[in-house]
């Protein structure tokens, strides 16, 4: 099977509060049934409890998360002579942030809280503190990475 059209990316439009391309990303990813209204309004709600109690920049906040959660390496499964090894490689730009939306999110929403406002915005303060969920995520695939480090030889 040929591998050889790579669809061209789609430039995203900046969020219409603050104007920045990452935040407009994760509203995308959390939105839910194409209600991108409600997911703005999660978000913006966030930043604001995020401003309230930290004082920050929210939107500082959220990219100092973004690039603490951020993985560098990760394991990719290798077949080599009807054994399996997992091979740690280095994780590209895009992937990298793509990762870290969803482990904030997935974290966000398996947190205890009334509202998914609240849930975010305290996991994006602790993700900002290396601390949390998807922290804890992105140290399990580090480790997991590290303890594979024997097998980075069979790279792909």
């Amino acid at each position: 099977m040929a591998r050889r059209f790579k669809p061209q990316r789609r430039q995203v439009k900046p969020d219409p509060q603050y104007g920045n391309k990452q935040v407009s990303m994760f509203v995308n990813r959390m939105m839910k049934d194409g209600k991108k209204s409600v997911a703005l309004k999660i978000m913006y709600t966030a930043f604001g409890l995020m401003e309230k109690k930290a004082g920050k920049d929210p939107v500082e906040m959220f990219l100092q998360a973004l690039g603490n959660v951020s993985p560098t390496v990760e394991v990719k499964p290798r077949r080599v002579g009807g054994a399996t090894y997992q091979v740690p490689i280095e994780v590209i730009s895009s992937r990298r942030e793509a990762l870290a939306m969803r482990w904030l999110l997935a974290a966000a929403r398996l947190r205890s809280g009334k509202s998914m406002a609240e849930k975010l915005a305290g996991e994006l303060a602790d993700a900002a503190n290396n601390t949390g969920g998807a922290m804890k995520k992105r140290e399990e695939v580090h480790r997991m990475a590290e303890s594979n480090r024997a097998f980075s030889h069979y790279r792909f």
